[in-house]
């Protein structure tokens, strides 16, 4: 069957998925295992053929039925489309009860005879008779494939974390080995580090991290089963140490890990006396208690022939305990002895049992008693309704269910026989083909009686089929014959058309498409008969007319009903297709033809139509339809932009499907197709195409050369009417280039030779880390390159300067294959990177700067600025450092024309104006210069309360208006260029050197008001620069040319100040 279901003709594969339906409808999920026809449905579930899937679908109804809803749901669904699991979902509604096998097996009939009838129940002591009969439960965990957690684990930080000594970082470590363990069923390897790692945390002082670790060895449990009892039994002593705690987190986590383990089968009864009995010596009598409680449970847990051989090692220790002063711990006990007794009753606790008092007796009686009624009760009640269900389903199974077809199971569904063929030949061989098959299993008896009694059920449900559902909206479109089309075309084209488009003479088939045409265009609700108008088109003329004028004509009916139609579905497209990209390859019909793909590409996106036109041009013959394709595709880009296409997709078929043909017009039209894209991505494509032939690339260079990157000012010219389900892309499509996870090429074997106290293996690794990038076109994922970005951050304090350098040009690498995605991975690397600045060697110097042109390039100046001030701030970037950085800021300001985050700078900048470094001076005014540029004025006017000195006077030249605050202006002027040059001079040295040192004290009297005082307006910006002039504290200064340029600098009008107040500050 395994074969069959892989047969590319659709008619053999259906009778397979019926066979295998009808096996495990008849045999059960004991015969037919159910974890092999859960591998092989998944590729059924995406079939292009519709019976097939319907068929498939059937098969997975009746997998419910026999190991239940949700295994087969979290087994299967997540490979599922999402309009097959809607569809699945409302099927399973309709699903209910238990499957119970109808046939048996000639091994399972020689045990155990056929009975005649259900035999009379009576109580609960039947129930070891009824058991057979109970429906086959299936473990979940026997249907899953095991998955391997110790390599995610070597990759995820996890040895590092635990580690640290910050809690959060220890709990984060060991919360992501608990959700790979998550997983239903865990690889087996050696767990035997992690468990005494576990051990350790189970320890730790901070309680988040200790819940943390016990919820891991939880799941550890569950995924690993028999393969986790040795660490079980080396975790259990630390895990029953712990019930100590009184914290309800700790004390849950611990009581569901321990029933974890003893349900998973990690740990039996057998052989967890010993720590058993050192847990209830325990001085703590939380623990004696908590300990008792979960043997209780594991009791309960266990079947009678494990108690029968431990009971003798549980019962004295619960007689002991009996004895102990806290109630908790008595009660307890009474519970385990208790639950021995339901299971193997009161004898083999007699002898224990006469040493208790008679109060404690009684007490023992009476839990005994109460739990026994009940279970009697609920284990009667519950053998007399499986007994009732038994009898229904076998009836059910053998009226209804055997002779159904997958299919059939789908509500509304008819049944298949009928469905496939009329003329009854499947009918009759379905039967036999189960029977050849399972004839060695089947008894003679069994064998006859099915057979004669298949054919009078099918013979008589001949003519009683229903009427089939339509299929689900579906891209694959289902076969559907002419005679059907005609029947669903009704009279929305007239009959005489139809049957001139059959004609033999080829002038009547072009009349009759011209006809249709016009019929076609004067249809007033156009989208429900789009489907159905393709479909015609398609069989009738077809696209096998030799017609060139009739095949034109065609063409020009299927672009109009493209593009006029608001809704054109993807079936439609993919009906159409193939026909159309021979019509391309045709020069008589390929301007029609383009002009109706891209109609195909304005309806449903360019994504889907590129990605069927991949399979159809790489599998043609003929060669002209991969070259005048791909030359359409160049088209279509061009037209529609890259931000609705898979790139990875595109590049690999120009790479190993065009670039590799033998046909020269498919080499150039492919070559054409990436010059086409780097218009829109970049040279970034070139790190996809380095592996190509050198005659090749000279010829791509030439075609990059032609279309220069765009970038975002590259718009495309057209739009698309739907919105695809892949999220477009920005920026011309860049970041829609493949980037590949390094994560597994990240080892921690780099890592520790990033740190190794060997120079050369510290460059050595560098270097891979880099060829990491090369190998990855310099595009990857920030997956797993959290911890390299922290490994490279240790080298920039490399004793070895090389080593920092090389190491600043890596991370600028890394950062630019990353993209925006570094600023989260590398959370203070920038800030290393900037303190590199003060070096004293300008080779160092550069490499910073080149590293944070790459990291600008990736991320955004305004990412970068909270670094790049407080490295302004610090002292020990050096006058050189400084000077490079501003420097390197004016640069990047440049290059913007609006940045409102650049006032962030105003602040560092105007410090800098009074270093003592004039080239860092001239550095920094440069840089408030394109400040003030990309701010603009309303902005720096809301800032200067933190500018002083030298930088307010260049702020205030550039923002100040034209025509605004002239009169204070010039008599500023006049007086600082007035006749006493020797006195302005001193004025202007003092208000250079002087205003660190008396400028806020100066502005807070002259310009705060006092308390108890009036608000008072704002000063001009002109104002201030005069009142930021020292006035007391200037050598060789007078007193008259002080009071005058006050009393000319100010308007005392317009600010409301008075004379009381101009005189105090004089």
């Amino acid at each position: 069957m395994e074969k069959a279901i892989k047969n590319k003709v659709s008619k053999a594969v259906v009778p397979a998925i019926d066979v295998m339906f009808q096996a495990l409808s008849e045999f059960g999920a004991k015969v037919v295992p159910p974890k092999r026809i859960l591998k092989m449905l998944p590729e059924l579930f995406d079939h292009q053929d519709q019976n097939v899937r319907a068929s498939s679908k059937g098969l997975t109804l009746e997998l419910c039925r026999w190991i239940g809803k949700d295994p087969v749901k979290s087994i299967l669904f997540e490979k599922m489309r999402d309009t097959m699991k809607k569809e699945l979902e409302a099927e399973l509604v309709n699903v209910t009860g238990t499957a119970k096998p109808s046939r048996k097996i000639r091994s399972e009939q020689d045990k155990e005879p056929e009975p005649e009838g259900v035999s009379e129940v009576v109580g609960p002591g039947h129930s070891e008779e009824v058991a057979p009969d109970t429906p086959l439960e299936i473990d979940e965990y026997d249907l899953m494939d095991p998955v391997d957690i110790l390599s995610p684990l070597e990759k995820s930080g996890f040895w590092d974390g635990v580690k640290a000594t910050k809690w959060s970082e220890r709990k984060e470590a060991v919360a992501e080995l608990t959700k790979l363990a998550s997983i239903k069923r865990i690889a087996p390897g050696d767990f035997s580090e992690v468990c005494r790692t576990l051990k350790k945390l189970i320890i730790d002082v901070n309680i988040a991290v200790a819940v943390e670790a016990i919820q891991a060895i939880g799941n550890l449990a569950r995924g690993l089963r028999s393969h986790f009892s040795g660490s079980s039994r080396f975790l259990l002593p630390v895990l029953l140490e712990k019930l100590k705690e009184k914290k309800p987190t700790l004390t849950e986590s611990l009581t569901h890990t321990l029933q974890a383990m003893h349900k998973a089968g990690c740990l039996n009864l057998a052989d967890i006396v010993e720590d058993v009995k050192t847990a209830v010596k325990n001085k703590v009598p939380l623990v004696r208690s908590s300990t008792l409680n979960w043997v209780t449970f594991c009791i309960e847990t266990s079947n009678k022939a494990v108690i029968l051989k431990v009971h003798k090692d549980y019962v004295p220790i619960c007689m002991e305990s009996l004895n102990d002063g806290t109630p908790d711990v008595r009660d307890s006990a009474f519970s385990v002895l208790a639950a021995v007794a339901k299971l193997v009753g009161m004898r083999p606790l007699e002898r224990s049992l006469e040493k208790l008092d008679d109060v404690r007796r009684k007490k023992l009686s009476e839990m005994i008693a109460g739990s026994g009624d009940s279970v009697a009760a609920v284990a009667t009640s519950g053998t007399v309704q499986a007994a009732r269900g038994n009898m229904s389903s076998v009836e059910t199974s053998e009226s209804s269910f055997v002779k159904k077809s997958a299919a059939s199971m789908l509500s509304g569904k008819r049944p298949a026989p009928a469905a496939f063929h009329s003329d009854g030949h499947y009918q009759m061989m379905f039967p036999d083909c189960v029977i050849v098959l399972f004839s060695s299993l089947l008894t003679k008896r069994r064998l006859l009686q099915n057979l004669g009694s298949s054919k009078k059920v099918d013979g008589a449900g001949r003519p009683e089929t229903s009427r089939a559902i339509e299929p689900p909206e579906d891209v694959e479109p289902a076969e559907m014959s002419l005679e059907e089309i005609e029947t669903r075309l009704g009279s929305i084209i007239q009959a005489d058309t139809v049957s001139q488009l059959k004609s033999a003479v080829w002038k009547e088939r072009l009349e009759a498409i011209s006809s249709l045409k016009e019929q076609v265009e004067g249809l007033q609700n156009l989208d429900q008969s789009v489907e159905i108008l393709i479909r015609l088109l398609c069989a009738i003329p077809g696209w096998n007319e030799k017609n060139v004028q009739v095949q034109q004509q065609v063409i020009e009916v299927i672009t109009y009903l493209a593009s006029t139609a608001s809704k054109f579905p993807k079936k439609c497209v993919v009906l159409c297709l193939l026909g159309i990209s021979e019509r391309v390859a045709d020069i008589k019909t390929r301007a029609l033809a383009m002009k109706c793909l891209t109609a195909f590409t304005e309806a449903v996106g360019p994504g889907f139509v590129f990605d069927r036109l991949y399979k159809i041009m790489k599998e043609h013959k003929n060669p002209k339809v991969l070259s005048e394709g791909i030359l359409w595709m160049v088209l279509a880009i061009d037209d529609f932009g890259v931000s609705h296409l898979k790139l990875k997709d595109l590049i690999d078929f120009c790479k190993d499907t065009g670039l590799q043909s033998s046909v020269a017009a498919s080499r150039n039209a492919t070559i054409k197709l990436l010059g086409a894209l780097h218009k829109f991505v970049g040279p970034d494509i070139k790190g996809f195409l380095a592996d190509v032939k050198p005659a090749l690339l000279s010829a791509l260079d030439a075609e990059y050369e032609k279309n220069p990157f765009e970038g975002a000012s590259a718009i495309p010219k057209k739009t698309v009417r739907t919105s695809e389900s892949m999220t477009s892309v920005s920026g011309g499509g860049l970041d829609s280039l493949p980037r590949e996870d390094i994560s597994g090429k990240v080892t921690p074997t780099l890592i520790k030779s990033l740190e190794s106290p060997d120079w050369k293996v510290r460059l050595e690794s560098i270097e891979a880390v880099n060829r990491i990038l090369e190998e990855a076109n310099k595009r990857i994922q920030p997956t797993g390159t959290g911890e390299l970005f922290g490994a490279l951050r240790g080298r920039l304090y490399d004793s070895n300067k090389n080593l920092i350098m090389t190491a600043l040009t890596t991370i600028g690498g890394v950062a630019s294959a990353m993209g925006p995605a570094v600023e989260k991975p590398s959370k203070g690397v920038l800030s290393d990177i900037l303190k590199c600045l003060g070096d004293n060697k300008k080779h160092m110097r550069e490499c910073v700067l080149n590293t944070l042109d790459s990291w600008v390039a990736a991320v955004h100046l305004d990412k970068m600025i909270p670094y790049i001030i407080a490295a302004l701030f610090e002292s020990k970037l050096g006058a050189d450092g400084r000077k490079d950085l501003f420097d390197w800021l004016s640069k990047q300001l440049s290059g913007l024309s609006d940045f409102p985050d650049a006032i962030h700078l105003l602040k560092p900048a105007g410090s800098a104006m009074m270093d003592k470094s004039a080239d860092v001076r001239k550095a920094a005014e440069g840089c408030i210069s394109e400040i003030l540029r990309v701010c603009g004025q309303e902005m720096i006017e809301r800032n200067l309360k933190d500018i002083h000195g030298p930088a307010l006077a260049i702020v205030l030249e550039r923002v100040r208006p034209a025509n605004v605050y002239q009169e204070s202006f010039e008599s500023t002027k006049t007086i600082t260029m007035g006749p006493s040059s020797k006195t302005s001079s001193k004025v202007a040295k003092a208000a250079s050197n002087g205003i660190s040192k008396h400028s806020n004290r100066s502005i807070s009297s002259r310009v705060l008001p006092t308390k108890g005082s009036k608000p008072e307006p704002a000063m001009s910006i002109q104002d201030r620069a005069v009142q930021s002039q020292a006035l007391l504290n200037v050598k060789d200064s007078n007193k008259e040319d002080r009071e005058r340029m006050v009393v000319e600098g100010l308007s005392l009008k317009s600010h409301g100040w008075n004379k009381f107040k101009i005189l105090r500050v004089i």
